[in-house]
């Protein structure tokens, strides 16, 4: 009878040891969030709630779009987003939302920096503070910034030239609008640009202006130089305001001359399929959602990140826009 006790005891025991094998993993976790970014895999594993701050340099449909490839890429992980933008471009407003984010502790700040010289100590601060700080499209390199999310702005400018002379075939005379003077990317587009057409072609730049960042600026811009240089072949736009306000103009004149300028936006596409624009550079903007949310999970993890990540540009035209872009 002990015996037989003793039997059934034992039986009993491997079956529960035999059930706590087949129950236990049988390897590492390959899901698709794991193996597709090897700078997110250890920064997966967050059990807490994590708060990252996106900061951009102004308002506009071109960030709004950002934004959505940012919520998109950052769904199948416990995050927070806190979006801030001023209403137009203004600098102390964006060095105020950064001082908040800091104040705020949190987990880690993607920012596009209006003035890189201005924003720089405050990049370190929060570094300093234990929050990882990446940028994208512009970028301030003498900082404590873990990364750089973009491409080279005066390789786009290269770029516009030959667009420019393309399209023009080599002869003709061009405007220029921008938004900030002082800005890092417009000042290298424009100087790419103007390198390309002073030893490659014969195309002469009538004037450049700029409308510090201001819609009715940039309208009041594009008006004057339509009327004081009636004779013009193309106008370049060398960032979003002036894109967007060119868009305006040409529809309320019905312009025929050639609109060229960077950053594919929903209105720019729209455009292009109307003909409003001619072509774009695009900087492959739909790329830095997943970048950004990526390099703020390894960062927050304290993760090695890369510093640069190239994401490179590319011209868009109508024809490409039906077609595969």
């Amino acid at each position: 009878m002990r015996i037989t006790s003793w039997a059934a005891c034992t039986f009993l025991l491997l079956l529960v040891l035999t059930a706590c094998k087949d129950s236990a993993p049988s390897g590492p976790d390959m899901s698709p969030s794991a193996s597709q970014h090897p700078e997110q895999t250890a920064s997966s594993n967050h059990d807490r709630r994590l708060t990252f701050g996106i900061i951009y340099p102004l308002a506009h449909p071109f960030y709004e779009m950002i934004t959505e490839s940012i919520e998109a890429a950052s769904k199948p992980y416990p995050i927070q987003l806190v979006v801030k933008a001023p209403d137009e471009i203004n600098l102390e407003q964006q060095i105020r939302m950064m001082e908040n984010m800091i104040n705020q502790k949190v987990d880690g700040i993607a920012l596009d920096p209006i003035d890189p010289v201005a924003l720089e100590p405050y990049i370190n601060k929060a570094v300093l503070a234990g929050i990882p700080v990446i940028c994208f499209e512009s970028d301030v390199p003498g900082s404590k910034r873990s990364s750089f999310i973009g491409s080279s702005f005066f390789n786009e400018g290269m770029l516009m030239g030959q667009i420019v002379e393309r399209t023009l075939k080599g002869k003709g005379m061009i405007m220029v609008e921008g938004s900030k003077a002082g800005s890092i990317q417009q000042t290298s587009r424009l100087a790419g640009m103007l390198e390309y057409l002073k030893t490659k072609t014969d195309i002469q730049v009538l004037e450049t202006r700029y409308n510090e960042g201001n819609n009715d600026n940039a309208i009041s811009d594009l008006e004057t130089l339509i009327e004081e240089h009636p004779h013009f072949d193309a106008l370049v736009a060398l960032d979003v305001i002036s894109s967007s306000n060119a868009i305006l103009v040409w529809k309320s004149q019905g312009l025929k001359r050639f609109a060229l300028t960077f950053g594919m936006t929903p209105e720019v596409k729209e455009a292009l399929l109307n003909g409003q624009i001619h072509s774009v550079i695009s900087e492959n903007e739909h790329m830095w959602g997943n970048k950004i949310i990526e390099k703020l999970l390894a960062g927050s993890n304290h993760s090695e990140v890369s510093e640069i990540t190239n994401t490179g540009f590319q011209e868009v035209t109508q024809t490409a826009l039906e077609g595969t872009y």
